[in-house]
């Protein structure tokens, strides 16, 4: 079959890796004139299974709250009319209750959890590097009442089977020895040793070249202007240069999946969340982390990246609206140098900010439509490099007609009555 592909961030790509694998023709449609230059291009750098969780928990509407009167606020909501900003809101809220929360996170769970077992089955097939580390994840709380929080998750690794260690202020120290340095700041940890970190750009780069030299088609700067339909089936991709056809159409456009779908009855409960990053060289590698830490307090994760050191957080709702702020610059900044005062330079950092395609119950969107073969593989927020080869083999599967390697229950548009 023909497949056509819509977007080259790092769910695009690893969806027309495994289509092409999987013996179709494959065509990738993107606006950018390269791969990963949206939301794929500078976010965390982690790959963190276990630290799979919707942002919808017990306590968030308060913990929004404090955010809000905070100095260095994790969250900033922009004052808008937008009806889908305050129906997003809402649906959220709705899910933060801690028996939803348990259903959500096992979901997301499940899936990053067979992501990180394709990633190593596209590492040993390609030979792909992409600054890759293998050292975990920590979790990093400066509060009692944080470490005592921690319950919750634990309880939801352990009945997943994720791998943990519940560390002292000591034992973060030795897990991240530059942390010794800010002893003093620690009240304790979560690690997980699981996780892994990588640059998401240069590996869905790499992944495209490999996938072009395999067959695959890829159509950089064409922009989507809406999908042709009959009403049971799509037809075609309305471009500026003409329509492209296919046998069957794959959404992973992120955050503008909603509205190019809009048009064809189909609702998609996904809301852009703006979030930045800052990346700078390291200066002292004793001084630097080792893995990605994750400061529970600001919501930012410091990670090492080869010789960089970059800083991703904030929580922004405004709308599609990308503008570089620099208030958000100055939060990334002295989280790094709270932390990590002697390990990078914060003289000149590269600063970035995407768009998140977030989902109300913080689980992507996998799957078929009632648009017989038209498909999806979007609302991944902050962890679509987590879950992206997952999802990409996942989506290919489906296509193919073969049977899931996991149960797709509470993955799919199903789960929101459509």
């Amino acid at each position: 079959m023909r497949v056509v592909v819509l977007g080259s961030g790092v769910i695009g790509v690893t969806t027309a890796w495994y289509l092409a694998r999987s013996g179709h023709e494959v065509a990738v449609v993107e606006r950018q004139p390269g791969a990963a230059l949206e939301t794929s291009h500078a976010n965390a750098g982690q790959i963190s299974p276990g630290y799979s969780a919707p942002w919808a928990a017990p306590g968030i509407p308060f913990k929004a709250i404090k955010w809000l009167l905070q100095r260095h606020s994790p969250l900033v909501v922009r004052p808008s009319l937008d009806p889908a900003l305050w129906v997003w809101v809402a649906r959220m809220l709705r899910n933060c209750t801690a028996a939803r929360y348990a259903v959500n996170k096992e979901r997301m769970l499940r899936l990053a959890l067979y992501s990180r077992r394709a990633f190593d089955e596209i590492r040993a097939e390609t030979g792909i590097h992409y600054d890759e580390r293998a050292l975990g994840t920590l979790q990093l709380f400066r509060t009692r009442e944080q470490v005592d929080a921690a319950a919750r998750d634990i309880a939801v690794l352990e009945s997943c089977g994720v791998a943990y260690e519940l560390l002292d202020a000591d034992g973060c120290a030795v897990a991240e020895s530059a942390l010794a340095r800010v002893r003093e700041k620690i009240a304790g940890g979560l690690r997980l040793p699981g996780d892994a970190t990588g640059d998401c750009y240069r590996f869905t780069t790499e992944l495209a070249r490999r996938a072009a030299a395999a067959g695959v088609e890829f159509r950089y700067g064409v922009d989507i202007l809406g999908l042709d339909h009959d009403g049971a089936r799509v037809t075609g991709v309305r471009t500026a240069g003409g329509v492209i056809r296919g046998d069957v159409f794959v959404a992973a456009l992120g955050s503008y999946t909603s509205a190019l779908l809009r048009p064809l009855g189909l609702r998609l409960p996904i809301y852009p969340v703006k979030g930045y990053s800052i990346t700078i060289p390291v200066t002292d590698p004793d001084g630097a982390p080792r893995s990605t830490v994750m400061d529970e307090t600001h919501k930012v994760a410091i990670t090492r990246l080869g010789d960089r050191i970059r800083a991703a957080g904030t929580a922004e709702l405004a709308g599609f609206d990308l503008r570089l702020r620099p208030a958000r610059r100055e939060m990334l900044a002295h989280v790094v140098d709270d932390l990590y005062p002697d390990g990078g330079d914060l003289g000149a950092p590269e600063f970035w900010a995407g768009l998140r395609p977030m989902t109300p119950d913080g689980t992507p969107v996998i799957g078929p439509t009632s648009r017989r073969n038209l498909y999806l593989n979007t609302g991944h927020g902050t962890l679509g490099w987590t879950m992206s080869c997952g999802s990409g083999k996942l989506l290919a599967d489906l296509v193919s007609g073969r049977a899931s390697e996991i149960a797709l229950d509470g993955l799919t548009l199903a789960r929101y009555g459509r």
